[in-house]
Order: C-alpha cells, then structure tokens, then sequence
C-alpha cells in the first residue's frame, strides 16, 4: 500500500463518518411530533447494542451452558436494577464457576 492510497482511504472514511453524522442534522430539522419515530429514534440505540452483543454471549466462554449460566445471572440482577458493575462481576463469577462444575 503506498501513500496516496492510505491517504485516500483516510479522506473517504473522514468523508463517510461526517455524512453518517450530519444527515440526521439535515433531515430533521424541526422538532419530531410522531410518536412512532420519537419511540424509534429513542429505542434505537438498545436495539442495535443488543442484537451485536447478545450472539457473542454464547460464543465468549466456548461453552453454551456456561454461557447461559452467566447470561440468566445478569438478566436476573440486571432486572432487580443493580448496578451494572455488580452484574458484570457476577455474570462473570457465575460462567466461571459453572465451568468448574461442568
């Protein structure tokens, strides 16, 4: 790879990432009354995070029933409202004794 080329593939990342960004700017320039697109727009972000994160659960101690040990922990402690660095350590705690057992 030489130098105009690495250079360009910094300009078109720069110029897609400052599109990616300022297209809603444009297009949504008055405030939004439709509750269907407010609810949209405000789920989002939980949606995408959880469809990219939820998979790779199962696949991160190469055991499914450990993984499945930790993941009903933290959805557990998780709905009781802990705090998310108590759920993570738990969730944790829980694969990795389950892996001793099983």
């Amino acid at each position: 790879m030489n130098h105009w080329t690495l250079l360009l593939y910094i300009a078109v990342m720069a110029v897609t990432t400052y599109l990616i960004r300022m297209i809603p700017f444009t297009l949504f320039r008055r405030q939004i009354h439709s509750n269907f697109v407010r609810s949209l727009l405000y789920y989002l972000p939980y949606a995408v995070l959880s469809a990219m994160t939820f998979p790779s659960i199962f696949y991160a101690t190469g055991d499914p029933i450990t993984a499945t040990v930790g993941t009903v922990v933290a959805l557990v402690l998780a709905y009781c409202r802990l705090p998310l660095i108590v759920v993570a350590l738990a969730a944790a705690a829980a694969a990795w004794i389950a892996g001793l057992i099983v």
